[in-house]
């Protein structure tokens, strides 16, 4: 371990914390890419145990991860059937009259991973 002077230990100090921000940036980057993984899992499972049918509703959920300038952002969204999560969830008006209720099934599931990723965060830091 070299030696810190009062003149550079500014400068030093300044290194560690940039290599810890690195560190945490990666970390909290990998939990959130291994939620969304579990959260797409948990949204299938969820859907075909709600909803049963083909199963296509389930077996679109799909988790997409784009680079942001803020950091790494992952989107569970239903490829097959973009519209459908909302209308099931919060529920929907008829066409003749009336109302369908929604049957919620996607907030258990982002309660879930809520906490997953801050219990994973946790534990990489």
């Amino acid at each position: 371990m070299a030696k810190v002077t009062l003149e550079n230990m500014g400068t030093e100090i300044a290194k560690v914390l940039e290599k810890y921000g690195d560190e945490v940036r990666e970390n909290v980057e990998d939990a959130t890419v291994a939620v969304g993984k579990i959260g797409v899992k948990a949204l299938k499972n969820e859907a075909s145990t709600k909803f049963g049918g083909t199963g296509k509703y389930a077996k679109g959920w799909r988790a997409t991860t784009e680079q942001t300038r803020i950091g790494t952002v992952v989107i569970l969204h239903n490829k097959d059937l973009p519209g459908l999560p909302h209308l099931l969830e919060h529920g929907h008006a008829m066409r003749g009259g009336g109302r369908v209720p929604g049957r919620v099934h996607i907030k258990p599931v982002e309660d879930q991973l809520m906490e997953e990723f801050e219990q994973e965060v946790r534990a990489k830091l």
